[in-house]
């Protein structure tokens, strides 16, 4: 799925968002989690599958989209009902596409993980050469409280 449109973030300054740039390396991917677990926390939301999808798509743009020099963007926001996690390199020439690796394939595996996660994922083009792999994620609304009127064991009404 390709998308070619601002994100909601930047079109709306009302909007909780979460950006931070890192290091397109195996420790600015942890830290990403690290922070957007964190970050998640400090909201109110649950952390999964949130941490699990910030896991993949940092780790994905630390080894398939590192340019030596040039660091990776880690972006939440939340809006209408949804988590948006996106997470923006340089390697723009390099689309993710979804591939059935072969059985005995140490890797390859990881969109395949996203896909079953997310609500929805894509990848939008940026200014050259940036892309953004991004994946959306329902949240839950919350039980509505019981008010006692009505329910199993409400007071008994006069006689």
């Amino acid at each position: 799925m390709h998308e070619k449109a601002e994100n909601a973030a930047q079109l709306d300054p009302a909007v909780p968002t979460f950006s931070v740039l890192l290091s397109s390396t195996p420790r600015g991917a942890r830290l990403a989690r690290l922070l957007a677990d964190g970050q998640l926390r400090s909201w109110g939301l649950p952390s999964d599958p949130a941490r699990h999808l910030v896991a993949e798509l940092a780790a994905n743009a630390a080894s398939h989209g590192r340019v030596s020099g040039r660091d990776f963007r880690l972006t939440l926001y939340v809006t209408g009902g949804v988590l948006r996690i996106e997470v923006t390199d340089t390697r723009g020439e390099r689309l993710p596409e979804l591939q059935r690796p072969a059985p005995g394939d140490e890797s390859g595996r990881g969109l395949w993980l996203v896909d079953a996660l997310a609500d929805r994922w894509g990848v939008t083009e940026g200014l050259f050469p940036r892309k953004t792999v991004w994946a959306e994620v329902r949240l839950a609304r919350p039980e509505p409280v019981s008010s006692g009127s009505g329910a199993a064991g409400a007071l008994p009404q006069g006689t």
